[in-house]
């Protein structure tokens, strides 16, 4: 990117009320008003130390956001949200050094997406961690050498699973995400020959996508016939977050290429440069905001003058005024399709974080809301945010904190993460790790999560927690964790449907059914295998499976050779004949 530039689940409420509460239920000791200073002094958790807050009404409303402040020694949640979401930073070592060895006994790797619940993600980035650490010192060999746990985007998932399958030759693979990010890892897996290792869900209920399912419905299948019916050339962009029939659909509709939030632009530019701006038509799905922003980002490069000599140096070398011109005239958006996460970025969070964090550097993902994303890009420009994917916001947190940490500068950075909250388990790790190696202490990094006060909710007691607690929070509302139509939606209720206990239960079961062969165990771990819906069909006398995964096949010739296929580019040509 840029360098300088369904149904909702209520799920953690539901949680709060049953036997799952000691995860998603937080003490009454945490504050929800970040402004109030904590008088307590630190508490040690594990190797870091957590700041107590005081207590608050369940009427009262944040007066600021949320946030979590990290130092070289310390982390300090600041408000009950971001105490909800450090609360699992530090996992207990007994836990982690358990389901090691399970994995390694019963040779079975995950693959999670960064979204994933706090709790999962703390417990595996320590599995990890654990795992590289005996690794070093092993000698017997009984160690693999590539990691058995990897939390990556939707595309990386699919090629860790390959690596672990090659290099420590595990047997089955748990992919803790959504329906689709199993489907392809499946997919993946047996483009690789790898087809025999099953790919188990966390559990056995569909686990929906809002921003994939809307390119499953016939308004989808009627625009890109619309698109395809002209005579002119024209390719479908087709975001990876999408399951595979949809992928194989559009395939069978008009010639499509796979792209990921971190190589969408690049992919529009080679396209268009490759096949002329003024004749190719970039049809762009389904994430209405993404192709909005897309557009958007081209025009701020328009209407900021930049030159062609920095077009050519910092967009595309085969780019200039002209013809960045018309490529954001030949885009075309798919005009109804979003995620549920980013779609609740509302008015009031904007408002909020022009007007009382303007000294902030303000991160984006590439499917957040337009007001949201105008204000990163305008960032951008000048090296003040960024916008791009969970990988771009990761490494722009990275970069500032590694500068300022060089400089021997004394200064708290703040960061407004304007993405999903589950990725501050990967910033936190990242952060720790280049301000525990920098000899100055000075600096600290701020992560704020951009949400309303109704992201927060109190919950009564049920007696099953402590008698000392007379309010516990959790990080959601009645309509949906960690969603409010009033602005500001801090996790993704899908993914959360992902979570420790059901994890445990999937390598309990493969640990059985290995010991003892039982049908009925294999039975009940078949109804965690992702959904197959084009197992042995054709789409216009093709496998409807390597249809579906032609269009990943084309993104990955792009990544490698930086332009388009030539079967691709003659499929285009052959359309507009």
């Amino acid at each position: 990117m840029l360098r300088s530039a369904a149904k909702l689940l209520p799920q953690c409420g539901a949680i709060a009320r049953g036997s799952h509460q000691r995860r998603c239920i937080v003490s009454a000791s945490l504050a929800i008003n970040k402004d109030e200073p904590s008088q307590q002094p630190l508490k040690q958790s594990g190797s870091r130390f957590f700041s107590s807050m005081p207590s608050a009404p369940p009427a009262q409303q944040i007066s600021a956001f949320p946030s979590i402040i990290i130092g070289p020694d310390t982390i300090s949640p600041q408000g009950s949200f971001a105490e909800a979401q450090a609360s699992f930073l530090e996992p207990p070592m007994d836990l982690v050094e358990e389901m090691l060895d399970k994995l390694i006994e019963l040779k079975v790797g995950i693959v999670a997406h960064y979204y994933m619940d706090v709790e999962l993600q703390g417990i595996l980035f320590a599995i990890k961690k654990r795992q590289m650490e005996l690794l070093q010192s092993d000698t017997s060999g009984k160690i693999p050498k590539f990691p058995l746990v990897a939390i990556a985007d939707s595309l990386k998932m699919g090629d860790d699973a390959v690596n672990m399958c090659s290099q420590s030759k595990v047997e089955s693979i748990i992919c803790l995400g959504v329906d689709f990010m199993s489907e392809s890892v499946s997919a993946i897996l047996g483009k690789n020959g790898f087809s025999n290792t099953p790919v188990y869900r966390a559990t056995q209920k569909h686990i929906g996508c809002s921003l994939a399912e809307s390119a499953e419905g016939l308004n989808y299948k009627a625009w890109l016939n619309k698109s395809a019916a002209g005579k002119s050339k024209a390719l479908h962009v087709v975001y990876i977050n999408t399951s595979l029939e949809t992928k194989a659909t559009s395939s069978s509709i008009i010639p499509t290429i796979t792209c990921t939030s971190s190589n969408v632009l690049q992919t529009i530019l080679q396209a268009s440069a490759q096949m002329g701006p003024e004749e190719l038509r970039i049809c762009y799905g389904p994430d209405t905001y993404m192709g909005e922003n897309l557009v958007s980002l081209l025009t701020a490069v328009l209407e900021s003058k930049w030159s062609d000599e920095r077009i050519k140096r910092d967009l595309h070398p085969e780019h200039d005024q002209a013809s960045i011109r018309a490529l954001r005239d030949n885009t075309d958006v798919y005009p109804s399709g979003n995620c549920v996460v980013h779609h609740m970025f509302g008015q009031s969070v904007v408002d909020t974080v022009m007007n009382d964090y303007s000294d902030a550097y303000v991160t984006a993902h590439l499917e957040v809301p337009g007001e949201m994303f105008q204000i990163a890009l305008k960032k951008s420009l000048v090296d003040d945010g960024v916008v791009g994917s969970t990988s771009n916001i990761l490494n722009f947190i990275e970069r500032k904190v590694k500068e300022a940490s060089e400089k021997g500068e004394t200064k708290r950075l703040k960061f407004i993460l304007g993405t999903e909250a589950g990725m501050v388990t990967s910033i936190v790790r990242s952060v720790q790790e280049i301000l525990d190696s920098s000899s100055s202490k000075g600096v600290e990094a701020e992560i704020i999560f951009p949400v309303s006060s109704e992201a927060v909710m109190g919950v009564e007691n049920d007696g099953s927690e402590s008698a000392t607690s007379s309010l516990e929070v959790v990080p959601g509302v009645a309509g949906g964790e960690g969603c409010s139509t009033a602005g500001g939606c801090a996790t993704c209720p899908f993914m959360k449907m992902n979570d420790l206990d059901a994890v445990q239960d999937i390598v309990d079961m493969i640990g059985r059914s290995s010991s003892d062969g039982s049908d009925t165990l294999q039975l009940q771990l078949n109804k965690h295998l992702p959904p197959n819906k084009l197992g042995g069909k054709k789409i216009n006398g093709r496998d409807a499976i390597d249809l579906g995964t032609e269009p990943i096949v084309y993104m990955r010739e792009f990544m490698q050779s930086k332009k388009m296929s030539d079967s691709l580019v003659e499929r285009i040509e052959k359309m507009a004949m």
